[in-house]
């Protein structure tokens, strides 16, 4: 028995020997791995999600942005385990290379800034491939297309294809569609209802474009992102238009911290313009954390929660 459990295991890592090299597209550069990364650094805790649900763990020597912007469940922490974070929220270049990684996962407003100290260009010479998030390409290549839950897909496979692990993100991609399915299944062709995302902000609301995949899970739960022609993935609009477009639906973030969405919801209700809308005179809204509105496994369950809240006839 001994016997065939090593010849099963010297079997098993042949074969994961035998897919290496592999080139995978990081936001229109070719990034070529010889082996799968021993040290490496996850940003963000939707990243660090993505990452945990392919049991990249062992791998896994530091991750970064998570405690300071949010308060983690017992099931993150549980999954974290021993990993460290290196830094609250945005890395430096001395936080990485103190930790020696091989690696790091993050994506421009995702840990990185164009033109920053941490960059793929300044870790190169570190020996620091880096994965950017493919969500985040928008901004500094403008011929994108539109959000679509490959954003989601796509990564997991690159992620599975890095790390020896494309059986893994197969099924954990192939598993997604089918909840998918199922979900706008029950859905049908209710279609339309005006949606508007509210992130933050006082002066001018931070909101989700046409290239954040918060966009795609709006349209798959049955809903239409009023900010659909906004050209970026996040950033800024103003009250007029929003509240122009009279959304009849909000998705509000839940940030858990400084009043969470109860906040952001009395905030709309006290807005001149904003309280006229029939989202906010009917208080249909449903609140989701952060990671379930990034790129992350999170987010087929936030399309089943924003389905249920716009659609109940249907669940």
């Amino acid at each position: 028995m001994k016997r065939l459990i090593l010849a099963s295991l010297l079997s098993l890592a042949a074969s994961a020997a035998l897919a290496f090299p592999v080139t995978v597209d990081s936001c229109g550069t070719p990034l070529t791995f010889d082996a799968a990364p021993k040290r490496a650094v996850i940003h963000d805790i939707n990243m660090a999600k993505m990452a945990f649900a392919l049991g990249l763990q062992p791998s896994i020597v530091g991750v970064t942005g998570i405690t300071g912007w949010y308060k983690t469940d017992d099931a993150f922490k549980k999954e974290q385990g021993s990993i460290p974070e290196l830094a609250p929220k945005y890395p430096t270049m001395e936080n990485l290379v103190a930790a020696d990684p091989d690696f790091f996962f993050a994506g421009w407003y995702y840990g990185m800034k164009p033109g920053g100290e941490v960059t793929p260009d300044t870790l190169a010479p570190h020996g620091i491939k880096t994965l950017v998030l493919t969500e985040s390409c928008v901004h500094l290549q403008k011929d994108r297309p539109a959000a679509s839950m490959d954003l989601l897909y796509g990564d997991t496979e690159k992620l599975g294809k890095i790390f020896g692990k494309e059986a893994e993100a197969k099924a954990l991609v192939e598993g997604w569609k089918a909840q998918l399915a199922d979900i706008e299944k029950k859905v049908g062709d209710r279609s339309g209802t005006r949606v508007f995302l509210y992130d933050s902000g006082d002066d001018k609301p931070f909101t989700a474009g046409k290239y954040a995949i918060t966009t795609a899970m709006i349209t798959a739960a049955g809903g239409k992102n009023i900010m659909d022609d906004m050209e970026t993935s996040w950033g800024n609009t103003d009250w007029e238009t929003v509240a122009a477009r009279n959304p009849q639906f909000l998705v509000l973030l839940d940030y858990q911290d400084g009043g969470g969405y109860a906040k952001l919801l009395d905030f709309l209700k006290a807005h001149p313009a904003m309280k006229e809308t029939d989202a906010v005179k009917n208080e249909r809204f449903v609140a989701l954390r952060y990671e379930e509105l990034t790129p992350g496994p999170d987010n087929i369950t936030a399309i089943d929660k924003i389905a249920r809240a716009l659609h109940p006839e249907a669940f």
